[in-house]
């Protein structure tokens, strides 16, 4: 099924609802959508079964789990051979404190969102896994200060300057 087909507006609202809170009951869901449980259960599986709906998971306060500090790193690679770029990015996918991932265009080839406890582990983490990876020939660290926005729902169906 195409994306398209999926997302109408009961749909939309649907998944805005589960990024609201993906723990209530169908029948909540349906409720606050405008619909009754059988027609919002149907789409809901079509969500699923075409990708659209990826996964339900949680939102962890990474403060209280001991992981006050958040980097932005920028990576530049040697080269962009075929091979350098797959084992650079299959060691980024192994390392569990580089939580988000992203090839850019611009100066750097890639920014890594890293989580680690405090500055020295990320000193730590610098040495023992960044300067080790495939083809990284540089890296720029940027430390978050504060995080103005983070973890929000996908605009679905709003404009983007709304």
């Amino acid at each position: 099924m195409k994306n398209e087909e999926v997302l109408d507006e009961y749909s939309r609202r649907i998944l805005a609802e589960l990024q609201r809170d993906a723990r209530q009951s169908l029948q909540q869901l349906a409720g606050a959508v405008g619909l009754s449980v059988t027609p919002c259960w149907k789409r809901l599986k079509a969500m699923e079964e075409s990708g659209v709906i990826r996964n339900y998971t949680v939102w962890v306060d990474r403060e209280r789990v001991g992981l006050s500090n958040c980097v932005l790193a920028e990576i530049n690679l040697t080269r962009h051979s075929e091979t350098v770029v797959d084992e650079f990015e299959a060691a980024v996918r192994r390392c569990p404190a580089i939580v988000e991932c992203y090839r850019t265009t611009g100066q750097a080839d890639y920014l890594l969102k890293v989580l680690t406890p405090d500055i020295r582990a990320y000193d730590a983490f610098l040495h023992d896994v960044i300067f080790r990876l495939p083809g990284v020939t540089g890296i720029r660290s940027s430390i978050v200060l504060c995080e103005v926005k983070s973890g929000a729902p996908l605009p679905i169906g709003v404009q983007a300057g709304a």
